[in-house]
């Protein structure tokens, strides 16, 4: 079966259902609609059940097993989803990928999330296995120079034009950040009354933010600011914020700074490795400092607590998401979240 681009995956499908979907990259909120739109086709061909799965410590691959040859009380199709943190199902989940790709149920439909894999993951049996058997999906990050037609695009689908100097200045506002441009275009679709937007109306809009914004809480984390992301947190729960929202930006965030850590430590300058990740140049120097400070052992952490952030909000771990989300921020602030000044930052409910 193909390999698709993101853009792809609406229109294949209405066509038809894969028993198996790939879904594979570090943009969180294209990963995010993708896995949406299968999950909403597949609920109405009938898969009403579903089931999530982590492949954490507590994680075997035997669940996949027990999943797939489980009897439903009321014999409905189900999708079992597995979140492949690391990108590497190991030998256990190598093995599990290959027999069940040999002999797929119809009445399971296989959703499989992970990071971005490297070629060497691409040439394996169990991936080779799931492209024989479902679909790929590759989500590529959307490039600087790509974020102009892709805000274009987005303002369409919402039912909207702008002009090329509206959507400049959306681009200059957000940075590359998907998720910002997109909470930016609901706004607008509140503020355009008739569809159009000219700069001075994206201006107006860019300009009223809210006294707590997402990534002023981000930018105040990566400058070391820990009592100012700690109060902007606490503001954006005041306001009501979704947890996951929060935990999209912060997650970028951090897979930035891994993403250009590794590629120095392998030899690469600051410059061409900020530039592969899609760093403003004005942005630039906050990003060198923060990596001053944090070690790439520090950023594997904080995504692993990103990853228990993401479980605790869909009900697969306890704990209290706001509690995760202040060690997150503080952490990327360079904060130990186990000493007694965290303690006294935790969020009050």
């Amino acid at each position: 079966m193909p390999k698709l681009r993101a853009e792809q995956l609406q229109t294949a499908l209405k066509k038809n259902i894969a028993p198996v979907y790939f879904i594979s990259g570090d943009e969180e909120l294209i990963v995010h609609e993708s896995c949406d739109a299968i999950r909403k086709a597949a609920r109405l061909q009938g898969f009403s059940e579903r089931e999530l799965h982590h492949t954490d410590a507590g994680f075997s691959w035997d669940e996949l097993y027990n999943s797939a040859n489980a009897l439903s009380l009321f014999a409905e199709k189900k999708i079992i989803e597995i979140r492949i943190h690391n990108g590497k199902p190991g030998d256990a989940g190598s093995k599990a990928l290959v027999e069940y790709c040999a002999n797929p149920s119809e009445d399971n439909l296989l959703l499989l999330v992970s990071p971005k894999i490297d070629s060497r993951s691409q040439k394996s049996k169990w991936f080779q296995a799931i492209e024989n058997t479902g679909v790929t999906v590759q989500v590529w990050p959307v490039t600087l120079q790509q974020m102009p037609r892709w805000v274009d695009q987005r303002m369409k689908a919402a039912s909207m034009n702008a002009s090329t100097e509206a959507i400049d200045i959306l681009c200059a506002k957000t940075e590359g950040n998907l998720l910002a441009a997109v909470q930016e275009i609901e706004k607008l679709k509140l503020l355009s009354n008739d569809g159009m937007v000219d700069a001075q109306l994206m201006t107006a809009s860019v300009m009223d933010s809210a006294r707590y914004d997402i990534f002023g809480l981000v930018d105040k984390a990566i400058y070391g600011d820990n009592r100012a992301a700690a109060e902007s947190l606490h503001g954006l729960r005041g306001e009501g914020t979704e947890p996951l929202t929060l935990l999209w930006a912060l997650t970028r965030e951090i897979r930035n700074l891994y993403c250009i850590k590794e590629g120095m430590e392998r030899g690469e300058n600051f410059d061409a490795a900020a530039r592969r990740n899609g760093i403003w140049d004005k942005r630039k120097p906050v990003v060198k400092n923060a990596l001053h400070r944090l070690k790439i052992k520090d950023l594997q952490v904080l995504l692993k607590k990103a990853a228990l952030a993401d479980r605790t909000t869909k009900g697969a771990a306890s704990g209290d998401v706001w509690n995760i989300l202040l060690d997150i921020t503080l952490g990327l602030a360079s904060v130990s979240v186990l000493s007694d000044r965290t303690q006294k930052m935790e969020l009050k409910t």
